[in-house]
């Protein structure tokens, strides 16, 4: 088993390419070792010293390091861990996982059309762009003309992600939907 790995935009996060899927659908971001209890990778991932967040995408896995720690050391642990699990042909949940994009589809009362809408250009022109880096966004609502999205992977923490938000989503959105104002990131 060949695993590649790419640097992404966060220097704090690579980005790991097993070669197969990873994820059937969706998205998962594990933010401590307590949530890994979910997945035997992303327990085994948090063993590492010095991991601090895991993400799994469509075929790709993010790792996010504690600062100061140094990637020489970590990689050759992960690549490792990935290539065991793998290897060992374990479930990569433990439990049913519900796809992030599927996991809020409420209907959104008199804001419907404009939220389908805004999900339809997060699915199709965002989401797909920064896979590529290592990361997701996901979307988290729309109040009074403010859309909340939560970045995860390579995005959660990067230092260009504000530039992303502000530069390229918000500006996209407000051209395609002009309910909308402002663009925000929660956690």
């Amino acid at each position: 088993m060949f695993i590649q790995t790419e640097q992404t935009p966060n220097p704090a996060t690579l980005k790991f390419l097993p070669g197969r899927d990873v994820m059937a659908e969706g998205t998962i971001h594990f933010g401590d070792a307590e949530t890994a209890k979910r997945s035997p990778l992303a327990d085994k991932l948090f063993r590492i010293e010095q991991v601090e967040a895991v993400f799994f995408g469509a075929d790709f896995i993010t790792v996010t390091k504690q600062d100061g720690a140094d990637w020489s050391v970590l990689k050759p642990a992960i690549l490792g861990g990935i290539m065991e699990h793998f290897v060992s042909q374990q479930p990569l949940l433990t439990d049913d996982h519900v796809a992030d994009a599927a996991a809020d589809a409420a209907d959104e009362g008199e804001n419907a059309d404009i939220i389908a809408q805004i999900r339809e250009l997060i699915e199709t022109r965002v989401r797909p762009a920064v896979a590529q880096d290592g990361g997701d966004i996901v979307y988290r609502g729309f109040e009074r003309g403010i859309v909340l999205l939560e970045m995860r992977g390579a995005c959660s923490g990067c230092p260009s992600s504000t530039a992303t938000l502000k530069m390229g989503i918000e500006k996209m959105l407000k051209h395609y939907v002009p309910e909308v104002l402002e663009v925000r990131a929660v956690v």
